[in-house]
């Protein structure tokens, strides 16, 4: 993140209150100036220069309520679960800056194996780790976190007890439906607890399934899984729930036993070809999301 552009931006700001002309502003901030900046403020400047396209989802993704409730601030070592170059790596990269680090944590090899039609070639998922660390790399200033990217199952010893924050962001639900086929919720959640320090923060934002559904529906096949499930996942494997929030909800999505999430934005999947339930779809928005804040004992 470009900190001058920020500090010249609450410099302005404060001088604008003043009688007094501006003192002219040092193009390299002080190290009091930089202390100077609120967390929140970081944000706000890191979030305003993402492209349109991105910042178009704000509306249904609240990204600065998301990253504000679990607590995540610069300086911090992040884990991002199925990290994107913006969602929500390269936000954090940019929002941690030069004291933080992200760790980029993909789904085990193994288990994308079992993805069927959509499964990678073993060759490609090989070379991930490699190539998405080049890629936030060639976008990464001086003032950015330090960007390192892993597979879940092969996380190294040099990064146990290091992390913050682990999120994990609309990605819990493929776990939990290849848990009977390989125990890697289980996997996820024991390599979880190991990379962070202790009273290390986990947060969960995953599409949930009404309650009244059935057990057999919601196992996260459709996408869709239960907050209840979540929750006892997380306890079993000795997390503590610290939190909830509904600012990742949507009442209007009321999912059926015949519904896939995928139905929805952005994917709109089941409305390629027929315009007007296109625009039922697009009507409801993205998915009915829950957001759970879960702490790692001391």
């Amino acid at each position: 993140m470009r900190r001058h552009l920020l500090l010249g931006t609450v410099a302005l700001a404060l001088f604008g209150c003043s009688k007094e002309p501006p003192a002219p502003v040092s193009p390299e901030p002080s190290a009091e100036q930089a202390a100077a900046v609120s967390p929140t403020s970081q944000l706000d400047l890191v979030l305003a220069e993402q492209p349109e396209e991105i910042k178009s989802r704000y509306e249904a993704r609240h990204p600065k309520e998301t990253l504000e409730f679990f607590g995540i601030e610069p300086g911090m070592t992040v884990v991002d679960t199925i990290p994107g170059e913006v969602w929500y790596a390269g936000i954090l990269m940019d929002y941690l800056g030069p004291n933080g680090k992200v760790i980029a944590a993909d789904y085990s090899q193994e288990m994308w194996q079992l993805f069927g039609n959509y499964a990678p070639k073993p060759e490609v998922k090989a070379k991930w780790a490699a190539e998405f660390t080049q890629k936030l790399e060639a976008k990464r200033d001086p003032d950015d976190a330090q960007v390192v990217a892993v597979h879940y199952s092969e996380f190294p010893e040099d990064l146990a007890g290091t992390a913050d924050a682990v999120l994990v962001i609309r990605a819990i639900h493929h776990w939990m439906r290849f848990e009977d086929k390989g125990g890697y919720l289980t996997q996820a959640l024991e390599d979880i607890k190991k990379v962070l320090k202790p009273g290390g923060i986990v947060g969960v934002v995953a599409h949930r399934a009404p309650e009244t559904s059935s057990d057999a529906w919601a196992t996260g096949d459709a996408g869709y899984v239960k907050q209840s499930a979540v929750v006892a996942a997380f306890e079993k494997a000795g997390f503590e729930l610290i939190g909830s929030s509904e600012i990742n909800a949507n009442p209007k999505d009321q999912p059926t036993e015949e519904d896939v999430v995928w139905r929805l934005p952005p994917t709109l999947a089941t409305s390629r070809d027929d315009p007007e339930l296109r625009k039922q779809m697009e009507a409801i928005g993205e998915s009915d999301r829950m957001t759970l804040k879960f702490r790692k004992p001391e």
